[in-house]
């Protein structure tokens, strides 16, 4: 690609690609090296805020693709796959470089592409995939290149912290405060890739593939959304001292990895705690730099497409590098964890009030050797069902589950008991 100015095509103009063609518009992207020459997008009459009259208009994605002059092909459709993965495979097979913001495509089929990439020598840049305006991707490829990570972990949907503060600062129910999230846009119609966790689980598995070199690895990743979550949970987490936060987290663990997406316990000292609203963030812990926590935006036009333009001036600065921060080659396949770590758990439970209950849950629990670290029994809104709710000492996960299965069949007890994991922030 030998031209001074590099023709840039945009494929999807839904809020990021408007916001993308706004920070062209006041001149974001350095005009002198960066140009948008074409778009494409399902319709050319919708309004978006922004005028596209000036960009040639290409109605399929995957022919604008394949047009020779374009040099920089930006994937904003979504989707792991359809039009989306065919036009940036047909242009990063012509040598074209990619900017996407997609992360279930590079979380499902990143490997493939990665491979593409290096064989054509293009690039393949996702900042944008990854917490929105928060630079999380480039910190861990480039800034942290030299470090051994132990473990990163974060807040990577914003829609889902939305819903877990508010039930929190309203005391409203989670059905309510998402009925209110979706007039207020800040929920889909369909919010099951958000509160069903998938839309995490692309994210983190993008991380620990960067994080510990390994090939991405999205169905190894256990899932558990945020709406199984009650605002009694809510309630009586705070009265231990705790928040509940949807916690994506890859660590490492001897020589395997663990990815898991699901709510969590936090203390109020943990660097997650304080993130509020639909604030994104991620804590990594490496070695020797230690902990280190960033925070932002992490959806919207604004933050998104920031992090799309940069990836763009890095392919205009000649800024090259493998996709994963490492050659394809050398990303090794993921090592699942089959250990069953211990740690601490928060168990709630919803119980006649009887005699004698509180001694026959801990029966049950002491014979799958479970310690209990503390109790807490208040009554919580009408009926008669009361709450219980124990923290344990760290224990296998598998024991607790037998222990809550136990449990479970106690005439006294009304329901299956909710288990959280309880993040202690050290690890």
């Amino acid at each position: 690609m030998s031209t001074s100015v590099l023709k840039v095509g945009v494929a999807g103009l839904g809020t990021v690609g408007a916001g993308l063609l706004a920070i062209a518009a006041r001149g974001g992207l350095g005009q002198d090296r960066l140009q948008i020459a074409a778009v494409s997008a399902r319709s050319r009459s919708r309004q978006r805020g922004v005028d596209i009259s000036g960009y040639a208009f290409v109605d399929d994605p995957v022919e604008m693709a394949r047009d020779p002059a374009i040099e920089v092909f930006v994937e904003l459709i979504g989707g792991s796959d359809g039009p989306a993965k065919k036009a940036v495979q047909v242009a990063l097979e012509r040598g074209a470089h990619v900017v996407t913001a997609n992360k279930a495509l590079i979380a499902e089929h990143g490997l493939e592409l990665a491979a593409i990439a290096e064989k054509s020598g293009a690039s393949l840049l996702f900042e944008a995939a990854v917490a929105g305006g928060v630079p999380i991707v480039k910190v861990m490829k480039e800034s942290l290149a030299a470090s051994e990570v132990q473990s990163v972990s974060g807040i990577l949907n914003g829609t889902c912290n939305y819903l877990l503060t508010e039930m929190e600062a309203s005391g409203r129910a989670f059905e309510d405060v998402l009925a209110d999230a979706q007039r207020l846009g800040y929920a889909e119609a369909d919010p099951t890739m958000d509160v069903g966790g998938f839309d995490a689980a692309h994210k983190i598995a993008i991380l620990a593939a960067i994080a510990f070199r390994t090939q991405p690895d999205y169905g190894g990743v256990a899932i558990r959304g945020v709406d199984l979550v009650r605002l009694v949970d809510i309630q009586l987490a705070a009265k231990l001292g705790y928040r509940i936060k949807l916690i994506a987290k890859a660590e490492r663990l001897g020589g395997a990895v663990s990815v898991t997406v699901g709510p969590a316990l936090v203390g109020h000292d943990h660097p997650l705690a304080g993130v509020g609203g639909p604030l994104n963030a991620v804590t990594v812990l490496a070695d020797p730099v230690g902990a280190l926590t960033f925070q932002g935006r992490g959806a919207g036009s604004g933050p998104t497409a920031n992090a799309v333009a940069a990836d763009l001036i890095d392919i205009a600065n000649g800024r090259k590098g493998p996709a994963f921060g490492v050659p394809v080659a050398a990303l090794k396949p993921p090592v699942r964890l089959t250990l069953d770590e211990p740690r601490r758990f928060y168990v709630r439970l919803l119980v006649h009030d009887r005699p004698g209950v509180i001694a026959a849950v801990s029966d049950r629990l002491g014979r799958a050797q479970v310690s209990i670290d503390s109790i807490l029994q208040m009554p919580v809104g009408p009926g008669p069902l009361v709450p219980i709710v124990l923290t344990t000492q760290p224990c296998p996960k598998a024991a607790l589950e037998d222990a809550c299965v136990a449990i479970g069949a106690l005439d006294a007890v009304s329901e299956t008991p909710c288990v959280l994991p309880i993040e202690d922030g050290n690890r």
